[in-house]
């Protein structure tokens, strides 16, 4: 029939395929490109973080640079005013008030739990020009009969840890009669003259009874014979308060306690040769060193501090041999037993403590009515005495912790003033008038028959003593003991302390009142007044050796002075009461 046909087969032309190739590709490539610009600009934000990272902690660097820089002159500006005027304006967020119950305690030496250094800084730091002149400047500016500004009640002011820590008790409680005790003052006291206890009125010592150093003055008595001389021979310089000092046994050595660290120098060069510190405390903070003292042996240095605990250094190695822990409040005062077995302590918490050398460990605990500013050990070891804020001196036997003796009572009525400035004082009697306020310091005599206190009723005692007579519990009296009193300082008297029987003994005080007093044991004279601090002397220290006596001070600086004693002079020893 008819053939079969089948349509021819078409085939796209090939011009469309390569159109098509060519849309993928260039489809392909625009991602490509799509995807390079992407990463592209991811790595350009990425290096733009990277930037701004590195600026960010380029500022945060600068800004703890520029931090530390402001806080180091805020801490120099707020050392200087404490260092010139003895105060600084309360942290804000500090509380000024505190509870009635918690226990009485000293005024403070630091910055640290306790305040600004309370009552014992004097007011501002004046040059040490002629008392003459400064009377005249205050007349001057202030008009005749008036009298300088007195601050309020007493606030200690508060640190930064003041937040988390109850401020301190007042200084003491309020004496009989309904007096307050003395307030600390901000301004400089009164003129020598506006005193009329004063045993030495310096302002009318003739001029050939007074010596003149760079920065200082002796004044000596016209009216008795001048067989004592003083002279500097080196201001060692520190960093903060120095709220104690000591001589080595040897005499070779000078210990300080200041801000944080425990200062040693070489007493013939003047130089610093250890500084002991203990680096495991935590750096914030004050932790002010409120008392040293040697081992009679001069290998150790026992501290008492702040924080509530009493470490003994290995001087060589500086290490802490041992660290006596017990006490719950501020560590006022330490001594060491002239035997080297026994470390005397005295707290705040109203407890005196006796620590074994040899054991580590704390053989005694006397508790008495209120906080302890001071303690000592006898010259034969077996005698701790301790002053406190109860007006009392008590003396124990180290043995058996058995009380010995109970120093107390009213004082007498102000000596009257001759005509040169010298008061006039009865001949030495026997009679038992002790303190009026508190007693911050305490030192036996070199022959241990008597005791020296210092008080904040501005008066230095020397008491004979009773050895044997044991007070039974519950029956304290006063005991018949023979009693010198030695007047004339114009504020409290911080530190007491004798010379070597060999080169004296003379009775040293040092007090608020800026001032160094030599008096004579036999006369009850004062024999020199030596004024080389700008502000309170809070501890004088002889030499056991001899002829060189030490001063530390809220000046920032420890001195080292020479007395000489005229060859015609002569005293008894050991009979000196």
């Amino acid at each position: 029939m008819f053939p079969s046909h089948r349509p021819p087969h078409v085939q796209a032309p090939p011009s469309r395929f390569n159109e098509i190739l060519d849309q993928l590709r260039a489809e392909y490539e625009a991602q490509i490109q799509r995807g390079a610009e992407s990463d592209h600009k991811v790595n350009s934000q990425m290096q733009e973080m990277e930037m701004i990272q590195r600026a960010v902690y380029s500022l945060e660097t600068t800004h703890q640079q520029m931090k530390q820089k402001y806080e180091d002159e805020i801490s120099r500006l707020t050392r200087e005013l404490e260092k010139y005027t003895g105060q600084v304006p309360p942290h804000p967020g500090a509380s000024q008030s505190g509870g009635s119950s918690a226990p009485q305690q000293p005024p403070q030496l630091g910055q640290g739990r306790g305040g600004l250094f309370g009552g014992i800084m004097a007011g501002p730091g004046m040059s040490l020009a002629d008392p003459q002149a400064q009377q005249n400047h205050q007349q001057s500016q202030q008009g005749p009969g008036v009298a300088p500004p007195t601050s309020g009640p007493h606030q200690p002011p508060q640190g930064p840890h003041h937040s988390i820590h109850p401020p301190q008790p007042p200084l003491s409680q309020t004496q009989p009669g309904g007096q307050q005790p003395p307030q600390p003052n901000p301004y400089p006291p009164p003129p020598p003259s506006s005193f009329p206890g004063s045993v030495l009125d310096i302002t009318r010592v003739p001029s050939n009874q007074k010596k003149e150093g760079s920065d200082w003055f002796v004044y000596f008595n016209p009216r008795v014979p001048r067989v004592l001389d003083v002279d500097l021979v080196h201001t060692l310089e520190h960093n903060s308060v120095v709220c104690c000092v000591r001589f080595s046994h040897d005499g070779k050595y000078l210990a300080t306690g200041c801000n944080r660290s425990a200062q040693i120098f070489d007493v013939g060069t003047g130089k610093k040769v250890t500084i002991l510190q203990d680096e495991s405390v935590e750096r914030g903070g004050d932790l002010y060193i409120r008392s040293v003292c040697f081992s009679p042996d001069g290998r150790y240095l026992a501290t008492g501090a702040e924080d509530k605990q009493i470490r003994v250094w290995d001087i060589n190695t500086r290490t802490i041999k041992h660290l006596f822990r017990g006490h719950e409040q501020d560590i006022y005062s330490l001594d060491f037993s002239k035997n080297g077995r026994y470390i005397a302590s005295g707290s705040g918490d109203r407890t005196v403590r006796i620590w074994d050398m040899e054991t580590g460990n704390s053989t005694i605990t006397l508790t008495i009515e209120d906080g302890v500013t001071t303690v000592a050990i006898s010259p034969d070891s077996k005698l701790v005495a301790a002053g406190s804020l109860d007006n009392c001196i008590r003396i124990w036997e180290i043995s058996s912790g058995r009380l010995i003796e109970r120093l107390e009572g009213s004082d007498r009525p102000p000596a009257a003033e001759g005509p040169d400035g010298v008061a006039e004082h009865e001949p030495p009697h026997e009679h038992n008038e002790g303190h009026r306020d508190s007693v911050y310091s305490v030192a036996f005599t070199s022959n241990g028959t008597g005791l020296i206190s210092g008080s904040l009723d501005k008066t230095v005692k020397m008491w004979s003593l009773q050895s044997g007579s044991v007070v039974q519990s519950g029956s304290l009296t006063k005991p018949e003991a023979r009693l010198k009193s030695f007047e004339g300082h114009e504020d409290f008297v911080l530190s007491v302390a004798q010379t070597p029987d060999a080169y004296g003994p003379w009775v040293i005080s040092g007090s608020k009142d800026r001032r160094v007093q030599f008096w004579d044991p036999r006369t009850n004279q004062i024999q020199l007044m030596l004024q080389g601090h700008k502000n309170s002397v809070i501890s004088v220290a002889p030499s056991p050796a001899g002829r060189l006596f030490a001063t530390g001070s809220g000046d920032y600086k420890a001195r080292i002075w020479r007395y000489v004693v005229s060859s015609h002079l002569i005293f008894v020893k050991n009979n000196v009461l």
